[in-house]
């Protein structure tokens, strides 16, 4: 693209962020998801060419509308750890509909995958996508052009995990009755993503490593603090620990109300936290990780975005940018855009990030 940013000024701008050292820009991303392409198409397409400053290069054409991967309606998925997937609808995450460990008997016979084994890292809904050689490789030619070298752990990674093993019920029932065998699965869970974590650190410079568990509902942590405190907090400080002991900074991704464990999150080796906004309150998130953390705020996309008027989303995006940036930084917007989204709120999603100073000028 002509007149295209510096990518070392992508990775410096984004260092700069994380570390509150006065970056030149707001870091952006309007996460589109296969849905939205699908719905709007070569529409959509447009809209991203118009804005580069938030989408950065595109080339027309490049997109499959109709590509869902593994999420297609009615898919039957058998995952590594012996869970099995069912998804209802196209482009959607999909559910587990066996247990493995529903029954703790069968804990004693289960044996753990090894993700080293595969000579490939694990994704959510993979089972593998991306080869050790060309990891690599991968990383060496990030640092070689001034981009960011980033690593990552699925989805799902820990607390989710451990309901895909047990059972949503069982795994609450489980945190209240302090079985023996909890922390058994605990520790089996945490020793995969420390060898996925030691792998990605053993290939090259990193800059980040990237990791998402949903630890709330809409309204609450369905554990409390307590408890999060007493099973999860160890098990998260084992493995962000042992990336920040390389100086290796921790993003973490995590849907639903959880701001009443974000101090915790930190402590334990966070230093980018995605969180939604509405879910956990503007306020409460200004009060509790401006000028501590980097927030990596999941701008809303169940109210606002989807069902308002295009000057209820660029107030929206205004109000959460003047409580939560700094001069100095912390501050990162992601904005997942999903139907029923009209194209003229992705419009003003669009028009709100530049006129306010998010993503790099070309």
């Amino acid at each position: 693209m002509e007149g295209a940013v510096d990518d070392m000024n992508l990775r410096e701008n984004y260092l700069r962020t994380v570390e509150m050292g006065g970056p030149e820009w707001i870091p952006c991303q309007v996460a589109l998801t296969p849905l939205i392409w699908h719905t709007y198409r070569e529409r959509l397409e447009d809209l991203v060419i118009e804005h580069p400053r938030v989408f950065g290069e595109y080339r027309r054409g490049s997109r499959d509308f109709d590509d869902f991967g593994i999420r297609r309606k009615g898919n039957i998925y058998g995952d590594e750890w012996g869970c099995v997937w069912y998804f209802l609808r196209d482009g959607l995450q999909g559910q587990v509909i066996k247990h493995p460990l529903e029954d703790w008997r069968a804990l004693e016979s289960y044996r753990p995958p090894d993700p080293l084994s595969y000579g490939a890292f694990p994704r959510e809904g993979g089972p593998f996508h991306l080869r050790f050689e060309d990891a690599r490789r991968q990383l060496l030619e990030a640092r070689r052009t001034g981009r960011l070298a980033v690593g990552s752990c699925p989805h799902g990674f820990l607390f989710q995990r451990l309901y895909y093993l047990r059972g949503f019920e069982n795994l609450m029932m489980d945190f209240v009755r302090e079985p023996p065998e909890l922390e058994l699965l605990i520790d089996m869970v945490v020793e995969y993503n420390l060898k996925i974590v030691r792998k990605w650190l053993e290939l090259g410079p990193l800059d980040v490593i990237f990791f998402g568990d949903d630890l709330g509902t809409q309204t609450r942590l369905p554990i409390s603090p307590k408890t999060f405190r007493k099973y999860l907090f160890p098990a998260y400080s084992r493995i962000f620990g042992t990336v920040r002991d390389e100086g290796v900074h921790v993003r973490l991704h995590s849907d639903g109300h959880n701001i009443e464990v974000a101090e915790d999150l930190m402590e334990a080796g966070v230093t980018i936290l995605n969180i939604q906004d509405l879910v956990n309150g503007i306020e409460n998130i200004q009060k509790t990780c401006k000028g501590k953390v980097c927030i990596d705020l999941d701008v809303d996309r169940q109210r606002i975005i989807p069902f308002g008027k295009p000057k209820d989303v660029k107030a929206h995006i205004e109000r959460v940018v003047k409580m939560l940036n700094s001069p100095d930084g912390g501050l990162m917007l992601t904005i997942e855009i999903n139907p029923p989204t009209p194209l003229e709120n992705i419009e003003a999603v669009c028009q709100a990030l530049e006129e306010l100073g998010c993503g790099p000028k070309y």
